[in-house]
């Protein structure tokens, strides 16, 4: 199944979308409706944000694998320190 993000403004029972959504005119589609924080502490690139936050959702199918690679991650930065010399 598509999933796409899309924000947009409600308007009574419309919701008007900032950009188009690629469907034909009369399909029919789920909506989940999640209110934005307001613009005082809305994030600066929503879209980005959101994109991340479904790409993070995807690695629990692959926990372990994650793991294993934050922890060469950990392992290549501590190798690659400098000493500290008082």
């Amino acid at each position: 199944m598509l999933e796409t993000v899309f924000r947009g403004i409600v308007r009574g029972k419309t919701i008007e979308l900032d950009q188009e959504p690629a469907l034909p005119s009369g399909q029919e589609v789920a909506v989940l409706l999640q209110p934005l924080p307001s613009p005082a502490t809305a994030p600066t690139d929503w879209a980005a944000r959101e994109a991340l936050r479904r790409a993070a959702g995807s690695w629990a199918a692959e926990a372990e694998a994650v793991e294993q690679f934050l922890d060469w991650n950990r392992q290549q930065r501590q190798s690659n320190r400098r000493e500290i010399s008082e």
